[in-house]
């Protein structure tokens, strides 16, 4: 956890007495673990084919081996024509593994850490206290998940005409190969992008609570009060708009890295060559089918997540 002072992060109480680091865990609850998983899952089921669109325009930088599309639709086409639905399935095992497993994982920590922080107060958590605890659930959770999000990104990017045509088989295969060919650092390949990357959950999370809290303020209810379903879409659609804007070179920085067809030297390779050969539009290819992937998959996430936490917390009212 990070340290502040009274008002700041939350290690002492508004008496200035320190809290115990074991109370954190007081704030743990597996039900925010569930209901964040449930919401990763089903919004990956539904959304996975754009996933796979978005990381393939994501590392289109040339080479002769990937297949070229003039468009959205047409890489949808042609990976229908070609593989049919398990083709635009592709790499979406992990994908679900790692959704499921990021989303449970953030809304777990950082829950956890924000009701430590808030332990004590009579006030409010400022904005920037809800950006540091999203920020330390990210690089929790993508500590943990990253290995997964490796495998999806070579799953996504086997091509039929790669000359090694598809060397993985499936997720566990992917694991063991990138394993016992490149070790703990191919597992690991995009990592410090990644910790960039949680830039944009924390962003994503403050605008989200900022948004509900005024809101509500406006509306003259408690600040937690449930909302309706329409709501939560709107300020979720509202939140991860803001952040995607706001970080999304990173991602396609990670891509790259984590591309099996391709070497780069680390992130300020990746950073110059991209520069280099294309451009500042380089660093954001792939940002529209990005957009309109995540955004209604963040929807769906947030609703499922606030009404299921609601439900097993036995906070419906």
């Amino acid at each position: 956890m990070s340290s502040a002072p009274n008002h700041g992060t939350g290690n002492v109480t508004e008496t200035g007495s320190p809290k115990p680091v074991s109370s954190l865990f007081r704030h743990v609850k597996v039900e925010n673990l569930v209901a964040g998983l449930s919401g990763g899952v089903v919004s990956t089921l539904v959304l996975h084919p754009l996933d796979l669109v978005k990381i393939r325009f994501a590392v289109s930088d040339g080479l002769q081996l990937r297949p070229r599309y003039n468009g959205m639709l047409h890489c949808m086409k042609s990976v229908w024509q070609q593989e049919g639905l398990r083709g635009l399935y592709q790499g979406v095992t992990p994908n679900i593994w790692g959704a499921g497993a990021s989303w449970g994982l953030y809304f777990f920590f950082y829950n956890a850490i924000k009701g430590y922080t808030k332990e004590g107060r009579q006030t409010e958590l400022s904005a920037t206290e809800h950006l540091v605890s999203a920020a330390e659930a990210g690089i929790l959770t993508l500590t943990l998940t990253n290995p997964i999000w490796v495998t999806k990104t070579r799953l996504v990017l086997q091509y039929d005409a790669s000359p090694t045509g598809k060397q993985y088989k499936g997720m566990i295969d992917a694991l063991v190969k990138i394993y016992r060919h490149e070790g703990v650092p191919g597992l690991y390949k995009g990592y410090v992008p990644g910790l960039f990357g949680t830039s944009h959950g924390a962003l994503q999370f403050m605008a989200y609570e900022e948004l509900k809290r005024d809101y509500n303020k406006y509306k003259k209810v408690p600040s937690d009060a449930k909302l309706s379903s329409l709501e939560y879409i709107t300020m979720a659609a509202v939140s991860k708009i803001f952040a995607v804007a706001t970080t999304y070179p990173y991602q396609v920085v990670r891509a790259r890295l984590q591309d099996q067809h391709n070497s780069y030297n680390g992130v300020i390779d990746v950073i110059r060559r991209t520069w280099r050969n294309e451009g500042a539009v380089g660093f954001y290819k792939g940002i529209i089918p990005n957009v309109i992937r995540v955004t209604p998959a963040c929807c769906i996430t947030f609703v499922v997540y606030e009404n299921v936490s609601r439900y097993l917390l036995g906070q419906n009212q």
